[in-house]
């Protein structure tokens, strides 16, 4: 299915929550968002665990498209996170010894140490690209860890400079995205929620890194920013401190959580002239709003943004959710949006 005409069509991020014969949750959890590998959260053994990730998926499309949801994606099932089964696939990266990366907070976290050129040396989400199309009756999306974000993930033991390895990041990634294109996937979707924790360097290389891995890139393009998933990060701020700047991006949407933190979404004025991925779905409420409350929530958008220029979208992070919760969620955000533009429609 081609992607959809209608206004205020409905999408996930991304991820949707693997089934618990599949995954060890407690192993998932305590690995918070894995750099590294993380083999150990995985149920099924080595052998079968592709043909179980297979049925999975499977699953995770049936339930967004029982739910309504207009553009769906593969629910990254196959993925520890949503950035390693990338990152860790490429040339240059050392993943079975990682290093580590502090943070401002004193925490360590396991990390792939960069010890040569960053290269893409054959498809890594190619395949689960093509599974998506060959199952899918709605259209559909894929999504990669954007250069910018790939760059401050991983202790660097090669470059001299951070821009450089950022750009050979762009690289690979402008690679992957021609390749998941050439198997008809609708949507590409970049994830960068670094940009917002290095600001300075986000404005003085990673806008341009974000740009390069986009280049030549047809079809609706998306660059996802958040900040953190709603099973660790509890509270979160109410304002993006680099988010006008994604407008210098060639991307045609910029993708925002905005109903956790409650966004003063007046800062939609600074991204005119975008398409906004807005998140209506609250991750941190256990319970699935109603549709009524999800409409509310795109009527509160659409005082900033016009209705051809606003997709409905949870916030980040549904992998972490129930598999009911996270269904009537999406069902909820199908019936809000369906609402609405019976609204419009007058």
């Amino acid at each position: 299915m081609p992607y959809p005409s209608h206004l205020l069509p409905t999408t996930v991020v991304g991820s949707y929550p693997q089934p618990d014969w599949l995954v060890d949750r407690a192993t998932l959890h305590h690995h918070g968002v894995p750099r590294a590998h993380a083999h150990d959260m995985w149920r099924v053994p080595e052998t079968l665990l592709e043909r179980a990730q297979d049925d999975a998926t499977i699953l995770a499309i049936r339930d967004m498209e029982r739910a309504g949801i207009d553009i769906i994606t593969d629910g990254e099932i196959r993925r520890e996170s949503y950035s390693n089964r990338f990152a860790l696939a490429l040339e240059g990266v050392d993943a079975e010894t990682p290093g580590e990366l502090r943070s401002s907070g004193g925490r360590v976290t396991k990390v792939p140490r960069v010890v040569g050129a960053i290269r893409r040396v054959a498809g890594v989400e190619t395949r689960d690209a093509v599974f998506l199309r060959e199952n899918a009756t709605h259209a559909t999306k894929i999504t990669l860890p954007g250069p910018f974000t790939l760059s401050r993930q991983v202790q660097n033991d090669f470059y001299k400079d951070e821009e450089e390895l950022a750009m050979d990041y762009a690289i690979a990634v402008n690679q992957e995205l021609r390749a998941l294109k050439a198997t008809g996937v609708d949507v590409v979707q970049l994830d960068e929620p670094w940009v917002r924790t290095a600001p300075d360097k986000a404005l003085r290389y990673g806008i341009k890194a974000i740009n390069r891995a986009l280049e030549g890139i047809e079809g609706p393009t998306v660059v996802h920013v958040c900040f953190g998933y709603a099973a660790v990060v509890s509270e979160k701020p109410s304002g993006y401190g680099f988010l006008a700047e994604l407008g210098d991006t060639v991307a045609q949407q910029i993708s925002i959580e905005a109903a956790q933190p409650k966004l003063d979404l007046g800062i939609l004025r600074d991204l005119a002239g975008k398409t906004i991925m807005l998140g209506v779905l609250d991750l941190n409420d256990p319970a699935a709003e109603s549709a009524q409350t999800v409409a509310g929530r795109i009527r509160d958008g659409l005082r900033f943004v016009a209705a051809d220029k606003l997709v409905a979208a949870p916030d980040c992070g549904m992998k972490y959710l129930p598999r009911g919760i996270a269904f009537a969620k999406l069902k909820s955000l199908a019936d809000g949006a369906a609402i609405v533009r019976r609204e419009l429609a007058g």
